[in-house]
């Protein structure tokens, strides 16, 4: 059924984009894909009509829906039933008859879970321009790849349906990555922290008021054109990498570095990724729940390293599907906490290496583990303080986001905070 339905999709979103044209963005990526597509989609509204991919809608049926319309709240409501997907297939004829405000420009998000999925999206949705934000030394979903370089090369695959007046966009900072522009005959930009990258960022700052973390600043150099930008409510280097790339898929779109900079000053991040929030008892929450991967998590805990905190709580679940690298990375992961971590609350059973590791360097008792989310957010309060920063962060299927929740200081807006907070998820 699930075949049928994704060739019928299929065959009624390429005679979408056969009638309107529009200009496809696409993502990929092992880590920053949905900052990015965000930051994208901020600055592409500058100037154009555009609908960005939904939720984590970036596979072969969501990718389909998005091209056909704007469904994302409905299939998160609804959990995708039979009668949604025919309300899809309704809409995708309308459309095709005559949409007036149909799109200018798709920012769509591929996703890659299993061997053939890059190739297998690119093939049936050629992008304009391709984006590769990060694929790391152990990606999330290589448990289904014989080896990192396989899941890179699979991410790869975006490239190959580019032509020579397309665009590819590359992470400067991931070797990996950069290695990619001799992979495609298209035009390549590449953007990131480094000297040589054609967008750069530089002097990435948190922005604090006394010691609250309020967001970042940092600049953003195109040839000889440097522009400051602020963003409200986020951390992390990763956060300043998304704005270079959507200054570099503006400048292919002709939006200018000042516009892009405005665009994404006022942009609000995504829930999940690195957002700034208040906790109960003085607390200031970093919440990165929406996943977690290897490079994701180093991220993280980076981030969080020179915030002015009485104590650095470091509450950390799970990453999934590691496959054989995952006590690797675990261990890993526990040895960079304990450089940061006061307190470290390990969540899961992976997350025991963690702790394992951890305690080489940081004493036993300042060290907790839990089995699951519930429980550790109960842990968790009972470990906090006034004036701490807590940061909490693991793969998707912990469903971190509850210790959060737990932590709240205005628990009834966690609908309008945090990840997942839909009537699939919250019933699952």
């Amino acid at each position: 059924m699930q075949k049928l339905l994704a060739w019928k999709l299929g065959v009624w979103s390429r005679l979408i984009l056969w009638r309107y044209q529009p200009t496809i963005v696409a993502i990929t990526g092992n880590a920053g894909k949905t900052t990015t597509k965000e930051a994208i989609a901020a600055v592409m509204a500058t100037k154009y009509r555009v609908r960005a991919t939904g939720g984590n809608l970036n596979n072969e049926l969501g990718i389909p829906a998005t091209i056909i319309g704007d469904f994302a709240a409905q299939y998160y409501r609804t959990g995708g039933t039979l009668l949604f997907w025919l309300r899809v297939l309704v809409s995708a004829v309308r459309v095709l008859v005559r949409d007036t405000s149909y799109p200018q420009v798709l920012v769509l998000e591929f996703g890659a879970d299993h061997p053939g999925d890059i190739k297998r999206l690119a093939k049936m949705f050629p992008p304009h321009i391709a984006v590769v934000t990060q694929v790391g030394d152990i990606p999330v979903h290589v448990e289904f790849f014989a080896s990192p370089a396989e899941l890179a090369a699979e991410k790869a695959q975006i490239l190959k349906y580019l032509t020579p007046s397309d665009y590819a966009v590359l992470g400067y900072d991931d070797l990996t990555v950069l290695e990619m522009r001799e992979k495609t005959k298209a035009r390549t930009l590449t953007y990131g922290m480094g000297d040589g990258a054609d967008v750069q960022v530089t002097n990435v700052q948190t922005r604090l008021e006394g010691t609250r973390p309020l967001g970042i600043s940092f600049d953003v150099r195109v040839d000889r054109n440097t522009m400051p930008v602020v963003i409200n409510g986020t951390l992390g280097s990763g956060m300043a990498r998304a704005a270079a790339a959507a200054v570099a898929v503006g400048s292919i779109m002709k939006i200018g570095l000042a516009t892009a900079s405005q665009a994404l000053s006022d942009l609000r991040p995504p829930a999940g990724r690195l957002r700034v929030l208040e906790g109960i008892r003085g607390t200031v929450l970093i919440d990165d729940t929406y996943n977690a991967s290897p490079a994701a998590m180093h991220l993280a805990i980076d981030s969080v390293r020179h915030i002015p905190a009485t104590r650095h709580v470091l509450v950390l679940g799970d990453m999934l599907e590691l496959g054989s690298f995952s006590i690797q990375a675990h261990q890993a992961i526990g040895t960079m906490a304990a450089t940061v971590a006061d307190v470290l609350v390990c969540v899961g059973e992976r997350g025991r290496f963690i702790a394992d590791a951890a305690g080489n360097q940081m004493p036993a008792t300042a060290i907790h583990w839990a089995p699951d989310s519930l429980a550790a957010a109960q842990v968790v309060q009972h470990v906090i303080r006034a004036g701490d920063v807590v940061l909490v962060k693991g793969s998707q299927g912990m469903r971190m986001e509850r210790i959060v929740e737990e932590l709240l200081l205005q628990p009834e807006k966690a609908s309008q905070l945090l990840v997942r907070q839909s009537a699939l998820w919250l019933a699952k």
